[in-house]
């Protein structure tokens, strides 16, 4: 179900026992309590920072355009809140009884130390083969405080089952994962440690797997999730494989649990991501670090909702919220609106400048350098310059200029050469 969680019972380890973090920093990078105390700023004094999830995250690596979602997601902000603010609510998301029923369908695939879910993996990845017993597999405690205590105990957790060679289930482990230069956690629903030292990414989704397919939508969204996670286990996988001498490999190859046609009996299926994973990694990549795009930001500039004493009610004018969420650039796309809270005030304003965008990234790609719809049209109504005489800014040459000049053509062709049919005068008469 991909929930985050903000932390869990303190753990009684002491802190010499955790993994050391052995990443540095870029060179030139602004240094982390800088860089966090222009995020709060940005954020709102006394504002939590609004954790991500893997959904935000693979959202976010398939549009690394916009700036404005990239800074938003780094410094935490509560999009869903600001596009309330803004007038513009998001209109998605689960119902409570899809998420109690989601909740209820976990819990039975992991009853009994991971019986049934252990029994499906085998299925899977192999068939014939014998699961292990349940007292054979380990569950460790990944209790720990915040979010950087739980991936610290993960991925102690993990270093200790693939040295132990044994198998092991790790029911919401903590991941990091840095995006855009800010570090972000995710948690998958499970990990599941093989005797071989290999790990394999579970993902428990609610909606059917009837006749043994699912809706192509859904298990490409559950794909990209897998895909984040298994990006932030690779570097949990190295620093395993460098500290145990055993090989380690994070498997390319998901787990998906559903609930079997319209009952609410757990089936499977193995997912491929490599090609999302490649995407992702890519895509995140691509995004420029959140520090950079503060600082072209004006000073003053802050999404602060100035919420009331009852922490729900936005005081702060909606103009003032516009200014400042306007003050960063954004790459509009219809696909938006499944992913993004703000999609519907980035929409109104890309429809109000008559921005190609808002009709899709195909669109755009094929009108080339024309950026408004009134551009479009003139250039479409504009006749073909006579030898002589300057062409306009798009040249003569243009594909786009040309295509669209061929198409307003034919359509003028059509409509002139339509005929009106002839009312009729008489009906036949029913028999």
């Amino acid at each position: 179900m991909n929930v985050s969680r903000d932390s869990r019972p303190a753990s009684a380890a002491s802190p010499g026992e955790l993994p050391a973090p052995t990443a540095s920093p870029p060179q030139g990078a602004v240094p982390a309590g800088v860089r966090s105390v222009r995020l709060t700023e940005l954020r709102g004094a006394g504002v939590r920072p609004r954790p991500l999830d893997a959904r935000a995250l693979a959202a976010l690596a398939a549009n690394p355009g916009c700036r404005r979602r990239a800074l938003l997601d780094g410094a935490g902000v509560d999009k869903a809140a600001l596009a309330r603010a803004l007038g513009a609510p998001a209109a998605y998301g689960q119902s409570q009884f899809a998420i109690m029923r989601g909740h209820a369908f976990e819990a039975r695939v992991k009853a009994d130390g991971g019986t049934e879910l252990l029994r499906l993996l085998h299925e899977r990845l192999a068939p014939g083969s014998e699961p292990p017993a349940p007292d054979a597999v380990a569950t460790p405690d990944l209790s720990a405080a915040g979010p950087e205590g739980r991936a610290a105990r993960t991925a102690l957790a993990l270093r200790a089952a693939t040295e132990a060679g044994d198998w092991a289930l790790l029911d919401h482990p903590m991941l990091a994962v840095e995006v855009a230069g800010s570090p972000a956690y995710v948690e998958p629903d499970a990990v599941v440690v093989h005797p071989d030292g290999s790990w394999t990414v579970v993902e428990i989704k609610s909606f059917p797997m009837i006749d043994g397919s699912a809706d192509a939508a859904k298990v490409g969204a559950a794909a990209r999730q897998a895909a984040v996670y298994v990006l932030a286990l690779e570097p949990v996988a190295g620093h395993v494989a460098a500290r145990t001498g055993r090989t380690v490999r994070v498997r390319d190859r998901a787990l998906l649990v559903c609930p079997k046609d319209f009952s609410n009996l757990p089936t499977a299926a193995v997912v491929d991501v490599r090609k999302q994973l490649a995407t992702t990694r890519r895509q995140l990549a691509r995004l420029t670090r959140v520090e950079e795009i503060a600082a072209a930001l004006p000073a003053d500039t802050t999404f602060d909702l100035r919420l009331a004493d009852d922490g729900r009610t936005a005081t702060r004018p909606a103009e003032e919220l516009a200014e400042a969420v306007e003050a960063v650039d954004a790459a509009y796309a219809p696909e938006c609106l499944a992913a993004c809270e703000l999609a519907f005030h980035c929409r109104t304003r890309s429809r109000q400048q008559g921005a190609v965008e808002a009709l899709g990234r195909g669109v755009r790609g094929e009108l080339g350098g024309l950026r408004t719809v009134e551009e479009v049209l003139a250039a479409a109504a504009e006749p073909a310059a006579a030898p002589g005489e300057p062409e306009g800014p798009e040249g003569p040459d243009d594909p786009a200029v040309l295509a669209l000049r061929r198409a307003a053509a034919l359509r003028a062709e059509a409509l002139a050469g339509a005929a009106v049919p002839p009312p009729r005068t008489e009906e036949p008469g029913c028999h």
